[in-house]
């Protein structure tokens, strides 16, 4: 086992995110109270909280929960095929780490979330970076993933919506790839955490577990639903005799999730519509700023609008770094962007983020700095 590189995204959130006033590059949604949860309760799910003793929960989640995630997103599947975690991350260390072994090859699209690649490298497997590209769109490449294909490839990893672009993958592009798995016999990893933030021209792809035997599908309550301090998510797979390992591994981590967060996160989950509902309004309200902002500022910035979640990946055109830029904007403006060095992105982009009430604050003194 090696010791994992340091994970340059939450060091560098770690040293601004509390410090800096003007975030414009979260990549969640807006948050809620606790007292507008509560209030959306049903009356079982009051009484369930009322109710409920702080003890350990049931390591695979409360059946409650996993019976209202499958309600919520897998009508295919049951109970018995989601294992929850605390939080998506360590969804991506015991899955991925459960699955890969020493000597495997997998193949992962980058840019990404750095642990996607991190930790089948760390278990000691041969990674191949498949990077999308701007000149495609950041669509997905299937050719480019075929042509990676290795007699010893165990696992492709994907993430739509995408982090940092904001592309989606459509029905189409997710059934060939499925194919081109079940055809070699391959694990497919889906980091599906902004599936229903956004609107996609060609509507949503379903969860790649629905497609497909050999599918992992990730998500959690931290993006799309804004939830990121109740730390659940999960992962839904048909395979119940890899869902046990994975649980097994669990136990080596958080060994079960928070109690109140579980009966938060099924109340969330009951009330998916009109929070997904209050959600979108904000990311299309401010897409059409963003819209504004690019047309205003197009001799410095360019984008390829994103259809899904809420962030976007935006190359900025001087010649200036745009790490140097970044430093420059947050130094003076208290106003934070994510450089592409983050994601190891060996180019001028920066992520910005547009899921919270606040972001046009954020864009107009984004907006000072550059007239200054």
């Amino acid at each position: 086992m090696n010791n994992p590189n340091i994970f340059k995204l939450e060091e560098y959130l770690g040293q601004y995110e509390f410090k800096a006033p003007y975030l414009l590059c979260c990549s969640d949604a807006e948050s809620i109270t606790m007292q507008e949860m509560i209030d959306m309760g049903s009356s079982s799910s009051k009484d369930a909280w009322n109710k409920l003793s702080l003890g350990y929960t049931e390591v695979s989640g409360l059946p409650l929960l996993r019976e209202q995630i499958t309600q919520s997103f897998y009508p295919k599947l049951s109970a018995n095929n989601i294992l929850c975690f605390s939080g998506a991350e360590e969804g991506i260390f015991c899955a991925l780490y459960t699955l890969c072994d020493p000597d495997d090859h997998v193949i992962v699209l980058t840019p990404c979330y750095q642990s996607l690649a991190e930790i089948p490298a760390l278990k000691g497997a041969l990674i191949s970076h498949i990077s999308l590209r701007e000149e495609n769109y950041w669509r997905i490449d299937l050719q480019e993933i075929q042509n990676a294909i290795k007699p010893n490839t165990k696992c492709i990893v994907i993430n739509f919506p995408h982090n940092p672009t904001g592309q989606v993958i459509t029905k189409n592009e997710l059934q060939d790839l499925v194919d081109v798995c079940r055809a070699h016999n391959l694990w497919l990893f889906s980091d599906e955490v902004y599936r229903l933030l956004g609107n996609p021209s060609e509507g949503w792809a379903p969860s790649a577990v629905e497609l497909y035997e050999k599918a992992l599908s990730l998500n959690v309550m931290s993006k799309a639903f804004g939830l990121a301090g109740l730390r659940v998510g999960w992962i839904a797979c048909q395979n119940n005799d890899l869902l046990k390992k994975i649980e097994q591994m669990k136990h080596y981590t958080s060994i079960c999730n928070s109690a109140p967060s579980e009966i938060l996160s099924l109340i969330a989950l009951e009330n998916k519509d009109k929070i997904l509902a209050r959600n979108n309004q904000i990311v299309d309200k401010n897409l059409q700023l963003l819209d504004s902002f690019m047309d205003q500022y197009r001799e410095l910035f360019s984008w390829v609008r994103p259809q899904g979640g809420c962030v976007g990946f935006v190359r900025y055109k001087k010649e200036e770094s745009i790490d140097n830029f970044s430093k420059r904007l947050v130094d003076d403006k208290g106003v934070l962007l994510m450089p592409a060095s983050i994601y190891s992105h060996s180019s001028n982009h920066f992520r910005i983020g547009f899921g919270r009430k606040n972001m046009p604050e954020s864009l107009e003194k984004l907006k000072e700095f550059l007239q200054d």
